[in-house]
């Protein structure tokens, strides 16, 4: 298994002194993902559940729909190769496979679909309810969740819960890859995903929202912000948006009728 953390030296500058010593940092792997004997991309990522982002970034793409479409999976950690192999070869006419270059940051370097395709207009329609109390519970719990964060500050987070307890936790460099390992493990494990709530450490982008309607999410917990396009993407969409969770305040952007009224007199 590969290690997500490795000690660098560095110089340590504070205003009474200065010394060396040895840092705890996350790891930047390179992972190339070839689709049906074809070279599709290679993206920047944490090196844990390379299987789960490798299949959650195809099922995020519309490339594979279900796990009995998978024919085979195999890692190739040393190399940092992941094989893919579907019983269906035959990709859309091979307009999809362009070969990528995804950079670890902010922002994704590239997707294989057009957000405005109205072929990625998702309605969610679950009835799921939260209280505010158990939202804050919620983050509170997940931002204790991370240890490689906890060691480092690097990675981002991203999990599946039913609203009391997480069925799914992953982190990365990245937060699109975060997201991708939880769903790409819900994929896999049969973990199902409608009506559940995902939460996430990052900024919300309309892609954030793409992915999560996609597997009947209806509310969407973040500690940071989400993008203008989210919002009103959330909004079309159905989807509960909420973002800057911290301690017991929240900012709810879109459909705050699934946090119950009720819990929210008196909160400030």
């Amino acid at each position: 298994m590969l290690k997500e953390t490795t000690t660098m030296p560095i110089l340590r500058i504070t205003e009474a002194e200065q010394s060396a010593k040895d840092e705890v940092v996350v790891r930047e792997f390179p992972l190339t993902i070839i689709f049906n004997d074809q070279e599709l991309v290679t993206m920047l990522c944490s090196p844990s559940k390379l299987k789960y982002l490798t299949l959650g970034f195809l099922a995020s793409e519309g490339l594979i729909k279900n796990r009995e479409e998978v024919n085979k999976v195999l890692l190739d950690e040393k190399r940092g190769v992941a094989r893919v192999t579907t019983t269906e070869t035959n990709t859309s006419e091979g307009e999809l496979i362009f070969k990528r270059f995804i950079t670890s940051g902010c922002g994704r370097g590239a997707i294989f679909r057009s957000v405005a395709d109205p072929a990625n207009q998702y309605k969610v329609e679950a009835n799921t309810m939260l209280t505010a109390p158990q939202v804050f519970e919620l983050m509170k719990e997940f931002q204790h969740h991370s240890k490689v964060f906890r060691d480092t500050g690097g990675v981002h987070s991203a999990a599946l819960s039913d609203g009391e307890s997480f069925l799914a936790f992953s982190e990365d460099i990245g937060r699109h890859n975060a997201i991708d390992k939880v769903f790409g493990e819900c994929f896999w494990e049969g973990i199902p995903t409608e009506g559940q709530v995902i939460l996430t450490s990052g900024r919300i982008s309309s892609e954030v929202l793409f992915k999560s309607a996609k597997r009947g999410i209806p509310i969407i917990v973040s500690k940071s912000a989400p993008t203008d396009l989210a919002i009103r993407t959330a909004l079309d969409m159905g989807i509960t948006l909420i973002g800057f969770v911290r301690g017991a305040r929240m900012n709810i952007y879109a459909n705050n009728w699934r946090i119950s009224d009720s819990t929210l007199r008196g909160i400030v």
